[in-house]
């Protein structure tokens, strides 16, 4: 077909590919259920996706990759910025021309067989002044279809781009031409050694080569969204942030908008699909995963979720951890190694829902009760097992969740998993303490890595330790560089620890009684309660949060807010062997806060 566009610089870009890939043909998408649905009967027809019950996953689909390409692959992810200096401390940096004749050289033919796909999409709603206008090119049919639900694909980004004249290129390729005649496999892949994901941060590119699974293929995800995008924000004036963003809304009908980074398994879905359990109190889900925030005309603060759709862990998702997000997932999904019941249903670990038998994610027969020659369990689906479903699904999903201007945040909560030491909530002080209290979120290593004896905390600051696409220590200036730009408008900051333990297990409820400490946060934006100073910033007073129903003790509670100091000081002491490990480029600004926060425990 001709080219849907007038856009010479994208026109060059398509070609110089197409001549250094030779697809067998080149095909514009343009997002429509037409095509969605012409590629899935063709990736049914070959055996690549398993068309769903139809009454049960009305319009659904199951696929299994190739062992080799189950999740993210962190070792040969690059940020190829021209200086290695600018890449920093939490990259894997490679010379960028060094590695664009290697990446050439393997894409060299890489589409023989194959069709080469030109996937136009928006981060963002399509237009809006936060958005960003990129162009995929793939042969996967896999990414095109998982592209529709987690981007705005549409031809409408093509217009734009023949207007703007700017578009993000990502370029990608699972790596397996075919020759005449030759068998596709159901999942096509490169081994691992040839398996590249590449950031060229200067140039606003990403080159992806080898892996047909999740952000490794779909571009737009972390690829764009936060690693090439924090770049562009650090150099821009904005925040590319790896946030939920949810609306809390008041009886009264008040809105409070509420940006929250957790390191994963540290309940960000939950907290993003929260069902309030304060009478009168509703939340509603803007975006489960990253926020894009731009100042707006009035000083404030204004967040879009850049995404179109949710692209979540199925283990331990189920109707008693986050119901929302299994509603969600009633039609029009994507699945990736889960198992396949022989009704044509889906089934995961800890789904609670009894099964006899299915097909497993590697497509062999499997039953709950199959050991490997250890006697450990078999498990039926991939740890790492997959949902693509729309947003709009969601059944708390906001009525403004695609309001191009976004909403203005209010709150931004941090957050790690400590079974001590770290109370259930605190506020900073001021901003930078905020800024200080995200740079050092930390976790403690899971009980895997328990026997390695005395390993520190693991920090994680913002939750963005894979996907800062430039230096740490810039990035955590440009913090402090938003809030002084922001001023007396900047997010008020806190800190939440929902982990907590003693010898009966977690102190703490979770789940929907999380909305009590929200609603805390929120009185305190509007200064409806005070809050007591202590050495690591400000804290409820006896009865602000609401523990009505609760089972909880006087000793819980108070095991809950404690602060134990001399706990703290042991924290302070790994934050700045942490912190040491950026050099020269760490703020000034973090180094006066652990001081800060030292004298106060020393007081």
């Amino acid at each position: 077909m001709s080219a849907p566009t007038t856009n010479q610089k994208l026109l060059d870009w398509v070609a110089e590919v197409a001549a250094m890939t030779t697809p067998d043909e080149i095909i514009w998408c343009d997002g429509s259920k037409e095509e969605y649905d012409r590629l899935m009967a063709e990736m049914v027809e070959t055996g690549m996706a398993i068309k769903l019950n139809e009454e049960k996953r009305p319009n659904s689909y199951a696929f299994n990759s190739d062992p080799s390409d189950v999740a993210r692959v962190e070792s040969r992810t690059y940020i190829a910025s021209v200086k290695e200096e600018d890449a920093g401390p939490t990259n894997n940096w490679i010379d960028p021309n060094e590695l664009k004749e290697t990446m050439k050289g393997l894409y060299k033919g890489c589409m023989k067989g194959r069709p080469m796909y030109v996937i136009p999409f928006s981060m963002g709603p399509i237009g809006s002044p936060i958005a960003k206008n990129a162009i995929e090119i793939s042969d996967s049919p896999y990414v095109v279809v998982n592209m529709h639900i987690m981007a705005r694909v549409s031809t409408e980004v093509l217009r734009l781009i023949e207007k703007e004249d700017f578009f993000i290129p990502c370029l990608h390729s699972v790596g397996k031409p075919l020759a005449e005649g030759e068998k596709d496999s159901r999942w096509p892949c490169a081994p691992m050694e040839d398996k590249y994901i590449a950031h060229f941060p200067e140039e606003n590119l990403i080159w992806s080569y080898g892996s047909g699974y999740g952000g490794n293929a779909l571009l737009g995800k972390k690829c764009l969204a936060l690693r090439i995008a924090s770049a562009m924000a650090g150099r821009e004036g904005w925040m590319a942030e790896h946030m939920l963003i949810l609306r809390f809304i008041s009886p009264e009908g008040k809105k409070y908008h509420v940006a929250a980074a957790f390191p994963s398994a540290c309940g960000k879905t939950n907290l993003a699909m929260l069902q309030s359990t304060v009478p009168g109190w509703k939340v509603e889900t803007i975006g489960d995963d990253i926020a894009w925030m731009k100042q707006g005309d009035d000083g404030r603060l204004y967040a879009i979720n850049p995404e179109a759709g949710f692209f979540g862990v199925a283990p331990f998702t189920s109707k008693e951890t986050n119901p929302m997000a299994m509603a969600s997932l009633d039609k029009d999904c994507i699945y990736t190694n889960v198992v396949v019941t022989p009704d044509l249903d889906v089934w995961w670990e800890d789904m609670n829902i009894p099964i006899e038998k299915g097909t497993d994610w590697l497509n062999r027969p499997w039953t709950p009760d199959m050991t490997d020659e250890n006697g450990k369990k078999i498990k039926g689906a991939h740890p790492n097992s997959r949902f693509t479903a729309p947003a709009r699904n969601c059944p708390s999903i906001c009525p403004d969740w695609e309001d191009p201007a976004g909403v203005p945040i209010d709150i931004f909560v941090f957050g790690g998993k400590r079974t001590s030491t770290v109370p259930l909530v605190h506020e900073a002080f001021d901003f930078e303490q905020g800024v200080f209290m995200g740079a050092t979120a930390s976790s403690e290593p899971t009980a895997a890595a328990l026997d390695l004896g005395n390993v520190s905390l693991r920090f994680d600051p913002f939750a963005m330790t894979p996907f800062i696409g430039y230096h740490a220590g810039d990035y955590m200036q440009h913090w402090f560089d938003m809030g002084e730009k922001l001023g007396d408008k900047a997010p008020k900051c806190f800190y939440v620890n929902w982990f907590q333990k003693d010898e009966n297990g977690f102190i703490w409820p979770g789940f929907g009684e999380n909305s009590r400490v929200l609603k805390w946060m929120c009185d305190r934006v509007d200064g409806k309660v005070g809050a007591r100073e202590t050495a690591i910033g400000m804290m409820p007073e006896e009865g602000d949060i609401n523990l009505d129903g609760l089972d909880l003790s006087a000793d819980a509670w108070e095991k809950l807010m404690k602060v134990d100091k001399d706990a703290y000081k042991a924290t302070v002491a790994d934050a700045r062997a942490y912190l040491a490990k950026f050099g020269d480029k760490l703020p000034p600004k973090m180094t006066e806060q652990l001081d800060k926060l030292e004298a106060r425990l020393n007081a």
